[in-house]
């Protein structure tokens, strides 16, 4: 009798932990309220979600929030968009609110976005309801060289068409960037940027910028324009500061090569004064040479002696020095 017990009860705990698993494995719950939707989804589906490692709450749910906003897809539809690493979710929210603005959206289309990597949801609100991107300030020099500091607030629509490959916020930014420095550049004059503000909007909408981007660029708004640097006088500045680096450096050379100069004369004089002192030294030697030898005559010595002494007296009278006395 207690074998009889015992056997029931193991049988029970049995029979409990295979329907814990079979309905652990089977979401049956998933799939009553999937009928319940409207939806035709079979057991055999679910099972085969589960060995396929999908989370079928992934796939039912957002079927169930398709079929009901109308939209055409099937379970195949999106399991596949699972499997490939997409937000089957995401994409089917994007799909009802582009269905509700009337906007020619595909499924196809709608998960080739998602997986490019970009929020398709976000950019069917977008396209709805516009956004305001503001780019950061942009330094830019008139012809004047006067600097302007200008803000622009873009407004850009979400192009669906070309959200697969196109170019994203960055690229508008620095195009828009790119205008405003050619449009300030070309201007003669700081101030009639200054005076027409529009001029820069309409220049820069006139490029086409949105070509080859994700978006459609509805207005460009000049926020505001700064006066900055007058970049002009600084670089005249710097070029005269500059100019003054070099004629002070050539001075300074010729400077160094005439103290040079100055000083190869005075060694040159030095040299010369020394072979005179030296030519001198010799004089009285040469004197009495001639003498001896017959070459000098008494008389002549005797008129040269006369002839030097009237010299220092003229000298002494005019009040010059005679080479004598200078050294």
């Amino acid at each position: 009798m207690i074998s009889v017990i015992l056997g029931s009860g193991f049988g029970v705990i049995l029979l409990f932990i295979l329907l814990a698993l079979f309905f652990q494995f089977v979401p049956i719950g998933l799939w009553i309220s999937a009928i319940s939707a409207g939806v035709n989804v079979g057991i055999i589906n679910l099972v085969g979600m589960r060995l396929r490692r999908v989370i079928p709450s992934k796939i039912i749910l957002p079927l169930i929030k398709a079929n009901k906003a109308g939209l055409n897809v099937n379970v195949n539809q999106l399991e596949a968009h699972y499997l490939a690493g997409g937000n089957v979710d995401r994409v089917i929210d994007a799909l009802i609110a582009a269905h509700r603005a009337d906007i020619d959206l595909t499924f196809e289309r709608a998960c080739a976005i998602d997986l490019a990597g970009r929020d398709v949801l976000e950019a069917v609100q977008m396209s709805v309801n516009p956004k305001v991107i503001e780019t950061p300030v942009v330094n830019a020099v008139a012809q004047n060289g006067i600097e302007l500091r200008v803000k622009a607030r873009v407004t850009v629509r979400a192009n669906i068409d070309r959200l697969v490959g196109g170019a994203g916020e960055a690229t508008i930014i620095a195009r828009v960037g790119e205008g405003i420095v050619t449009t300030v550049g070309s201007s003669t004059a700081h101030t009639d940027v200054l005076e027409s503000p529009d001029h820069i909007s309409k220049t820069v909408l006139q490029k086409g910028l949105d070509a080859g981007t994700a978006f459609e660029i509805l207005s460009i708004d000049i926020a505001d324009v700064d006066v900055g640097r007058n970049i002009g006088a600084a670089l005249l500045t710097d070029q005269a500061e500059a100019d003054k680096r070099i004629a002070q450096a050539k001075a300074e050379q010729r400077r160094a090569m005439a103290v040079a100069k100055e000083q190869e004369m005075k060694a040159y004089t030095q040299e010369m004064k020394a072979k005179v002192v030296e030519a001198e030294a010799q004089v009285p030697t040469a004197m009495a040479e001639a003498l001896r030898s017959g070459n000098l005559g008494v008389m002549d010595y005797y008129r040269m002696n006369n002839i030097n002494a009237d010299t220092k007296m003229r000298a002494s009278l005019s009040g010059e020095d005679t080479p004598d006395k200078k050294e």
